[in-house]
């Protein structure tokens, strides 16, 4: 198949790549976004079926269109796949669906881009991956327990119907391991077990966060960045644990008697996860643990030992021409954010534009 050149290709049309190609078409720059869904919005569409943003729907807006929900509404996750499948259509972003990229590497001042569908060259390249483009990570223990437990990882659950009878262990206690053994134990006795992140103590849908939410995200975008101390104490963490509790407290866990265990789960015995010291005899293990990073097919060595980009705000400085968007505190908490999205991806956009003109200005004098 030929190769095809064009001067931006952006890997990725969730909300970072969307807002991405949003910028740089005000801009004028050609570009065009690869994504390995049959949908825009497919990420999200495939979250578990009661999944509702944590943030209300007035903060939830992409640049240049609402979000078309009540202010202080929580949309759901197949409300946030047709809001992002709308605002591709609505600034008729180009888009290859179905075109999963299976490598990146330099080709002379610029990149070649490797997919299922054929190969691409370009000038600059955007990996928008984000969140929901990384590996599952599933402890190693997760291979000895007995074959008749069920597993999921998180990405894997939909509702409490695809479980086993009998007793769940949830593992990974940051806000999507809260909200999912909250609905599980409903109908099962449940365990979750992990390090306590912390919890923001309001209701998200009570008065009082009228007032406090504003003043959240003024500190989640200001205050809270890669620039600050508290940022920089701060991103390790939110990266390696996830976040704090937000929908689901703890008090809500107690009235549903979810048993809460604050041990890691480091130790298989006769095919049973031991928690606390003691094998516990459960049906079901959902692995809330997270993602890890998996950016094996970027042939550019440009990860840490973490396998993280080397980056600042998304800028590449070891690969001029290589950029992210959507990364997990890519310059503030708020990154994470659909919210946050915006602001990542003008400067993505504008670093990509002021590029592209210094180099226009170096041909013109050569």
């Amino acid at each position: 198949m030929d190769t095809t050149h064009i001067e931006t290709i952006i890997i990725g049309a969730g909300q970072a790549g969307l807002a991405t190609g949003y910028h740089l078409r005000r801009r004028g720059r050609p570009f065009v976004i690869l994504d390995a869904n049959a949908r825009v919005g497919d990420n999200w569409r495939r979250q578990w079926d009661s999944l509702r943003l944590y943030s209300p729907a007035q903060y939830d807006s992409l640049p240049g269109l609402p979000f078309p929900a009540r202010r202080w509404s929580f949309p759901g996750k197949d409300d946030v796949g047709d809001y992002l499948e709308t605002y591709a259509r609505t600034f008729d972003l180009p888009i290859r669906l179905e075109t999963r990229v299976t490598g990146l590497e330099r080709n002379g001042d610029g990149f070649r881009v490797t997919t299922d569908r054929g190969t691409w060259t370009c000038d600059n390249v955007v990996v928008a991956t984000g969140t929901f483009g990384r590996t599952p990570n599933v402890p190693a223990i997760a291979a000895e327990l007995d074959p008749s437990i069920l597993q999921l990882h998180s990405s894997e659950y939909r509702r409490p119907g695809q479980l086993r009878d009998g007793p769940v262990l949830v593992v990974g206690a940051s806000h999507s391991g809260c909200d999912i053994a909250y609905e599980v134990a409903e109908s099962r006795p449940t365990i979750l077990a992990g390090r306590d992140c912390g919890q923001i103590p309001p209701r998200l849908d009570s008065p009082i966060m009228h007032v406090v939410f504003p003043m959240l995200l003024f500190a989640w975008r200001h205050i809270v960045t890669r620039r600050t101390p508290i940022g920089r104490k701060e991103m390790p963490e939110i990266r390696r644990h996830g976040g704090p509790m937000l929908r689901v407290k703890r008090a809500d866990l107690a009235a549903r008697g979810v048993e809460r265990v604050t041990s890691r789960i480091e130790e298989v015995r006769d095919g049973l996860p031991v928690v606390d010291g003691t094998p516990r005899e459960v049906a079901n293990v959902v692995w809330a643990t997270g993602f890890r990073q998996a950016f094996d097919w970027i042939h550019l060595p440009v990860l840490d030992e973490d396998g993280w980009p080397r980056e600042m705000r998304g800028v590449v400085a070891e690969a001029d021409g290589l950029f992210f968007c959507g990364l997990s505190f890519q310059y503030a908490f708020s990154s994470m954010l659909l919210t946050g999205a915006g602001r990542d991806a003008a400067l993505v956009a504008d670093r990509i534009t002021s590029r592209m003109r210094q180099g226009a200005r170096v041909s013109a004098a050569a």
